[in-house]
């Protein structure tokens, strides 16, 4: 088998990349990006890396050439910017990819979207695959990553799109990174009463799935499917962990949610109208910290047989010892 992997230098697509080296059953991997990163760097007889990008169809079709699956983990992910950037980065490139696949009769194509489709701005449990949408989605982010789902449902190619909740351990730059960063500048308040409940999803959990949507029955595809630990959590309790661990402690001042958001609403609009720069603040932001979500992981169990082998907190201490390492380095 002949796999082919996008945003391999990513957080998900490096983990992932870990785990496909290890399956007998894949015998090369093609692995794309943009730019290389010596931390997320395999070197292994299976593994091809390609640089380049997938906007450019040449590129996309010389790089699906006889390949069995497509995994495409590659997105614009930022919960601010135009339009324009978004379309480009995550719908231009899906469509590049969907051409070549039927060009080249790809088997299956495993497409990485995103749980904040669901978002509308209110606490929201135990949400459904097929949960009714919010009538605006957030940001131009969940817009074309849901649009980029819809390219692929009707493309006709077998597919499973997953749609993982907040991917945390070894490796991440994004979220808990943040969070770290805003604290050291004095920025990180709880906001609202600080007792919603959240999905965190280890990262290997979410290779797993990855696997499981290689190997799953027919009775699987042309699904979409929710990802988590399947265990919510409270997540100012979990930021306190992290910021413990690391010999920082948490401010305990609780900033009313309206407050924050109305903030929030205001530096917004200043971008708009002024040089279109992310925020210090976004009401997406925002309402991820103040907010309950979790989602209902049920069909993947069912369809997939997904059941996460790691838990929240072993997937946080994954995080607290690479980054530990990470910053002397």
């Amino acid at each position: 088998m002949k796999i082919l992997l996008t945003g391999a230098s990513g957080f998900l697509g490096y983990r992932t990349l870990e785990k496909l080296i290890l399956l007998p059953d894949v015998l090369e991997i093609i692995a794309t990006a943009r730019t290389l990163l010596d931390y997320r760097t395999i070197k292994h007889q299976k593994v091809t890396y390609k640089i380049g990008d997938l906007e450019n169809d040449d590129f996309v079709n010389k790089i699906t050439t006889g390949v069995d699956i497509i995994i495409n983990t590659a997105s614009l992910s930022s919960p601010w910017g135009k339009r324009q950037d978004f379309v480009i980065a995550n719908l231009k490139t899906q469509e590049n990819l969907i051409r070549a696949a039927k060009k080249n009769q790809i088997s299956r194509f495993i497409y990485i979207s995103s749980p904040s489709i669901y978002y509308t701005g209110k606490s929201r449990m135990n949400v459904k695959e097929d949960d009714k949408l919010p009538q605006k989605f957030v940001n131009e982010y969940a817009r074309t990553k849901y649009e980029a789902e819809i390219l692929l449902k009707n493309s006709g190619i077998p597919y499973v799109s997953l749609r993982p909740r907040a991917l945390i351990g070894r490796g991440d730059s994004i979220i808990m990174p943040r969070l770290i960063k805003a604290f050291d500048q004095g920025r990180l308040k709880i906001i609202g009463d600080g007792k919603n409940l959240v999905d965190l999803t280890s990262v290997s959990n979410v290779a797993d799935a990855i696997i499981l949507s290689i190997f799953s029955n027919s009775n699987s595809i042309n699904q979409a499917y929710n990802i988590t630990n399947g265990e919510p959590v409270n997540l100012w309790d979990n930021i306190d962990f992290v910021l413990n661990e690391l010999n920082k402690k948490l401010i305990k001042k609780k900033i009313p949610f309206f407050i924050v958001d109305s903030i929030a609403a205001i530096m917004e609009l200043k971008s708009i109208v002024t040089n279109q720069k992310e925020p210090t603040l976004t009401r997406y932001g925002v309402g991820t910290l103040a907010k309950s979500f979790t989602l209902d992981i049920s069909k993947a169990n069912l369809f997939l047989n997904y059941h996460p082998k790691m838990n929240t907190r072993d997937g946080i201490l994954e995080f607290i010892n690479w980054y530990r390492m990470h910053e002397k380095n």
